[in-house]
């Protein structure tokens, strides 16, 4: 029979991904495996220092500390060890993987939470932070980097994939964060942190025993397939029922994120004033409620007419039902209908944030015209000198910035205004000569040139 061309590739494939030759014997990385579940002597002062220098790491927010106690950390064996335990069937190795795994981890919570009881930072950092929320990435992080693991050990060619797979699986710092969150007795973390750990370490051993199986790895000699079979449906259980919390965590993530995407492009589209500027925008949603508030700077627009065009706009932007908040001018003020006793905390912190960055931007734009000013004065003083010679009929020079209004509209605008006194009259094109001049040293567009002659 003749080879087709996809038949070729479709070989061709298969030799890449085949497994001859490539892995050891089963007992070569059993043993190997089981030698990690081990907890005692070494492995367990080993997993203290690593538990101490993960939480100096977080104390701190050091991610290169905390990078250095994921490879220190003897964690990683018990876990491989209950993957293996289910894939083969051996139910003693079973309970000794739980034990360890349940001890190494008891242990690590007490060492952290005894170190931040007596820490003296007790500030959350963002380090910590991160290892309160877990999504569904966090699954299949820890179900990739568990393949990646059984696949590593099992190979005659190991290279440093453990250690690559204890960074990226990240089992210390999240024991470390329910330490803190014991010690500070903020439950959230404690909670989060807890979580975080076990979809971990249930995905790494659900990759094991899924790798296990697909490198054919015999039986153990007393398997008894009636409770094989009802640990398996027992795994696969608790895997979906650890996945599906992550999973509406997840989706609140991405519709925080849309939510976010979409006030932006509301206020950038929408929010576009002649004489007035957005100063910054907040979003926030919380128990189903959405808010945003907006602070404007510049001319303070009709607050009534303006709220309602701009909700209208809204559901344009799958921003409906969202609550929208204006403010303007020096004191801000809380929504229509509202008071301080009804306001709550987020609104007044939000509030008052926005004050503090409207203030600074203040403080910032009046720093950057005085520090345009000195600049302007400087130039202005060195090309005296130039001028004398370029333009010896100028006998005076005076160069400032000043504010235009527009009669008919009303706008207001600013211009580079230069008054040049004359002691003789000068041609109009050596006048177009200076101003194009003071343009380019000025580095300045538009330069309006008052001229006066000093002998009329």
């Amino acid at each position: 029979m003749t080879k087709t061309p996809f038949d070729s590739v479709k070989e061709a494939f298969k030799g890449y991904f085949s497994l001859n030759g490539y892995l050891v014997s089963q007992d070569e990385a059993e043993k190997s495996i089981r030698d990690g579940v081990s907890f005692k002597g070494t492995n367990i002062l080993i997993l203290v220092f690593a538990m101490l220098i993960a939480s100096l790491g977080l104390n701190t927010n050091s991610t290169a500390v905390i990078i250095g106690a994921m490879l220190i950390s003897p964690l990683m064996g018990p876990i491989i060890g209950l993957g293996l335990a289910v894939g083969v069937e051996d139910f003693t190795l079973l309970k000794r993987s739980l034990r360890n795994l349940t001890v190494a981890a008891g242990l690590s919570v007490l060492a952290s939470t005894c170190y931040f009881l007596i820490s003296p930072v007790s500030q959350g950092h963002s380090e910590l932070l991160a290892r309160t929320s877990p999504t569904i990435y966090d699954v299949l992080i820890g179900f990739f980097g568990g393949a990646a693991g059984i696949f590593a050990i099992a190979s005659k060619n190991k290279g440093n994939v453990i250690p690559g797979v204890a960074i990226a699986t990240a089992l210390m710092p999240p024991l470390c964060t329910a330490g803190y969150g014991l010690a500070t007795w903020q439950m959230n973390y404690f909670f989060g942190a807890t979580y975080l750990f076990l979809i971990n370490s249930i995905y790494i051993g659900l990759a094991t025993f899924i790798g296990v199986k697909l490198m054919n790895f015999h039986k153990a000699d007393v398997a008894d397939s009636v409770r094989a079979r009802r640990i398996k449906r027992i795994v696969y259980a608790v895997a979906i029922l650890t996945m599906l919390p992550s999973v509406y965590l997840t989706y609140n993530m991405l519709r925080y994120e849309r939510f976010q995407q979409n006030v932006s492009r509301f206020v950038t589209s929408e929010m576009k004033f002649p004489a007035t500027q957005v100063l910054g925008h907040n979003a926030t949603m919380e128990h189903g409620k959405e808010s945003i508030a907006v602070t404007l700077i510049g001319k303070v627009l009709p607050s009534d007419s303006l709220k309602a065009e701009l909700v209208s706009k809204l559901k344009f932007y799958g921003l409906s039902g969202a609550s929208l908040y204006i403010f303007q001018g020096d004191s801000p003020r809380l929504p229509s209908g509202a008071d301080l006793g009804q306001a709550s905390t987020k609104e007044l912190y939000d509030i008052a944030q926005a004050t503090l960055s409207r203030k600074q931007i203040e403080v910032d734009s009046l720093r950057s015209v005085l520090a345009m000013q000195s600049r302007r004065d400087t130039i202005v003083g060195s090309i005296v000198p130039e001028i004398k010679v370029l333009f010896p009929q100028v006998e005076d020079i005076a160069v400032s910035r000043m504010v235009s209004g527009n009669v008919a509209t009303g706008r207001l605008d600013t211009v580079e205004v230069a008054v040049v006194k004359y002691a003789m009259p000068m041609p109009t094109s050596r006048r177009e000569e200076l101003t194009r001049y003071l343009e380019v040293r000025l580095q300045v567009k538009g330069l309006q040139l008052v001229t006066s002659t000093g002998n009329p």
